[in-house]
């Protein structure tokens, strides 16, 4: 909230009379950096949120999609769950939230080259799951300040250090959310591959 002694005149508009010129300027930068430091950050952070909020839900969404114990339950479940989570993901993107990063230009170089980096390994999934992993968790290594598992990508955290500070944590989201993804899809292959197995196995059995 802004100091008790400035909210009378920013809430109602009231006119404040001071004695001076070099009063009216502290009194007028004074209203401005209450709103810079409360009301202003307030709603930027307000609205990171609600961004981050719409990530969750769509990745939720997603995950449910896709799960694999889709498999165990019937077509006519199947269908009216994905109905249900088709209408949710249609409601959640009529929301529109931006929050707009200021950057200079040195700033927004090393966000292209940090995200290039990102988009080299993630082109190169399908080609080699495992290594991608690997290099994915070197990547995020770089971006938390937590003791990392594994090596850490020394050059993409230069890249990332000469990024604005909104723009490191959205990297580091993103580096997050696409472990997670990673994770579930192993998990997937692991279950179809012990279910074909199965399947092979009870072939034999069968056989003999």
């Amino acid at each position: 909230m802004l100091p008790q002694e400035i909210l009378p005149c920013v809430n109602h508009g009231e006119h404040c009379s001071v004695e001076n010129t070099s009063e009216q300027l502290f009194y007028f930068l004074n209203i401005l950096f209450g709103l810079t430091m409360f009301r202003v950050e307030a709603f930027r952070d307000a609205a990171s949120a609600m961004e981050q909020e719409k990530e969750i839900l769509l990745e939720m969404i997603h995950n449910i999609q896709n799960s694999q114990d889709m498999r165990h339950i019937s077509e006519g479940e199947r269908e009216e769950l994905n109905l249900t989570a088709n209408r949710l993901m249609g409601r959640t993107l009529t929301v529109e939230v931006s929050v707009e990063t200021i950057r200079n230009a040195q700033q927004q170089e090393s966000l292209l080259h940090a995200t290039k980096m990102i988009d080299e390994i993630v082109n190169k999934l399908l080609d080699d799951l495992e290594d991608a992993k690997i290099r994915l968790m070197s990547l995020y290594g770089a971006c938390t300040s937590d003791v990392p598992a594994g090596p850490i990508d020394q050059k993409f955290q230069s890249v990332v250090i000469g990024c604005a500070i909104e723009d490191q944590k959205k990297i580091k989201r993103r580096l997050e959310t696409l472990l997670r993804n990673l994770e579930n899809s192993e998990k997937s292959i692991t279950l179809l591959e012990h279910q074909k197995t199965s399947v092979r196995q009870s072939c034999n059995s069968k056989q003999d």
